[in-house]
């Protein structure tokens, strides 16, 4: 649990003109014909479902891709080895791993069905590569259910969540590769964490805060990074400007690598930009 922030009465970014129909095109623009996407997207904590802006970017971002037929959910906030498998049937509860906040974020529901389906699909495509474990009563994490009570409010896709083994990036990537041809049967392999997550660092709590300069100089260098498609700068992001600030610890940034590793060589599309409470947004898709 690390989403402990005592937050005033939000003041949000005003919505530009045109915010949900910039990440749209920018969506459309990183899907090929036949196949889904893979996205590594920033999940906020709990109350990113009240800001006005960040909201109106998911959503066009969901309307722009193809229907998923299931989602394999890769989150920040669950490490276990071996790779595990979360809950595969209907009506397990959520987790509700964060602290601080107001009573109502609490009693969010996400009742999505489960996938089994899909289960034994990430079973067979990791065989002989990682061994696989089962953790029937674990439920989605506010890194999972956040963003898709916003993406897919209707909660009517078949969701599975599966744990991070290990931080170490080569193993993630491969990991995601193991797991791509998933895409080729409409399944929406989302990494969820966020491009800068350096709480201890944080001295101003407002939504609308201004990144502090150790934020703001790793998202520029991800960015650099991320649009000339250079894996092995990401892989060795350790030595990146500001990384340890950035990233004291760093599982926010280990999904990225799932998702990388789950696309083709092309270079990733970069959707939503920007800042929440200082920390970088930025949010990728691959083809």
């Amino acid at each position: 649990m690390d989403e402990e922030l005592s937050a005033q009465d939000p003041e949000h970014e005003p919505v530009p003109a045109g915010a949900a129909d910039e990440v749209a095109a920018r969506a459309q623009a990183g899907v090929r014909p036949g196949r889904m996407p893979a996205i590594y997207l920033g999940h906020g904590a709990p109350p990113l479902v009240d800001d006005p802006l960040w909201v109106v970017q998911l959503e066009a971002w969901a309307r722009a891709l193809p229907s998923p037929r299931a989602i394999l959910m890769v989150s920040a906030h669950w490490e276990s080895a071996p790779l595990t498998i979360g809950a595969t049937l209907d009506g397990v509860p959520l987790v509700y791993d964060f602290g601080g906040f107001a009573e109502r974020y609490y009693r969010a529901r996400y009742p999505c069905p489960g996938a089994p389906g899909l289960a034994a699909q990430v079973r067979g495509l990791l065989s002989g590569q990682e061994p696989v474990t089962d953790l029937p009563g674990r439920g989605l994490d506010h890194g999972a259910y956040v963003p898709l009570s916003v993406m897919y409010p209707d909660a009517d896709i078949p969701v599975l969540q599966i744990s991070m083994p290990s931080l170490d990036p080569e193993r993630l990537l491969e990991i995601g590769r193991a797991l791509r041809p998933l895409r080729d049967e409409g399944i929406l392999i989302i990494g969820s964490g966020f491009l800068t997550h350096g709480l201890p660092f944080l001295r101003d709590f407002r939504f609308d805060a201004a990144p502090p300069g150790w934020s703001a100089e790793f998202d520029h260098w991800a960015a650099e990074a991320l649009d000339s498609g250079d894996i092995d700068a990401l892989v060795n992001f350790r030595s990146a400007p500001a990384a340890r600030y950035a990233h004291p610890t760093t599982e926010h940034f280990a999904p990225l690598f799932v998702t990388l590793g789950a696309a083709d060589a092309s270079v990733p599309v970069t959707t939503i930009t920007g800042y929440w409470l200082g920390l970088a947004k930025r949010s990728i898709q691959v083809a």
